[in-house]
C-alpha cells in the first residue's frame, strides 16, 4: 500500500475526521486520525502491519512494545507480521511501565510501535523506560507521523504515511477564538 492508498482507506474507514479537537498532546487540530477506526478491521490492521513488517523484516527484531491504548492493537498486528512477541506499556500513576508480567530480555531486539505519532510522548516514554533498563531498541514505526517536523526519536523512525497536519495551542487556536466547541478523542489526560 502507498500513502494515496493508505489515506483512502483512513478515509474509507472514517479514521480521518474533521472538527475541532484537543489532542493528547494538549495541542488543537482541525484534523483528527482516529486509527481505531481503521484498525477494527483486522484485514485492513493485517495488510497495514504487513507493510510495515516489509520494510522491517530485515532488522532481526525480536520484540515489539507499544503505548497502551492507541499502540496495542497496531504493534500486535506488527508482532504477527514479524512472527515475533508483541507486548504493551501502559501507565500506572502516571508512570509508563510493563505489567501484566510482561517483561524484554537484555537479549531482545525491540521495535517501538504506535498508531498516530503528533508529538511522540508515549513513544519517548516508552523509550525512557526501556532505556532505563538497557534494552535494546532497533526502531521506532507507526502507521501515521502527523507532526509538524519529524519527531527525533534518537532510533530510526519509519512511518507507512506522513501527514503533517495544523496544530494550535489553545491560546492561539482559531477554532477556540471562533467559538467552536472542542472534542477531546484521545486516550491519554491532556497536558493544558
Amino acid at each position: 500500500m502507498n500513502s494515496e492508498e493508505i489515506l483512502s482507506v483512513l478515509k474509507e474507514t472514517n479514521a480521518f475526521l474533521h472538527g475541532h479537537f484537543e489532542l493528547s498532546s494538549g495541542l488543537h487540530s482541525d484534523e483528527y486520525v482516529q486509527c481505531a477506526l481503521v484498525l477494527q478491521y483486522p484485514d485492513i490492521a493485517q495488510k497495514l502491519a504487513q507493510q510495515l513488517a516489509l520494510f522491517l523484516n530485515a532488522s532481526k527484531i525480536t520484540c515489539v512494545v507499544g503505548p497502551a491504548l492507541g499502540g496495542v492493537t497496531f504493534a500486535y498486528e506488527v508482532a504477527r507480521s514479524l512472527n515475533v512477541r508483541g507486548i504493551f506499556a501502559e501507565r500506572k500513576n502516571g508512570i509508563m511501565q510493563l505489567r501484566r508480567g510482561f517483561h524484554v530480555s537484555d537479549d531482545d531486539r525491540i521495535l517501538v510501535v504506535e498508531d498516530v505519532v503528533t508529538t511522540g510522548k508515549s513513544v519517548k516514554e516508552v523509550i525512557a523506560l526501556l532505556e532505563e533498563n538497557h534494552k535494546k531498541i532497533i526502531g521506532v514505526a507507526s502507521i501515521v507521523d502527523r507532526s509538524k517536523d519529524t519527531v527525533d526519536f534518537g532510533y530510526p523512525f519509519h512511518s507507512l504515511i506522513r501527514l503533517p497536519l495544523r496544530s494550535f495551542y489553545p491560546s492561539n487556536c482559531p477554532l477556540c477564538k471562533e467559538g467552536k466547541p472542542v472534542m477531546k478523542p484521545g486516550s491519554r489526560a491532556s497536558t493544558s
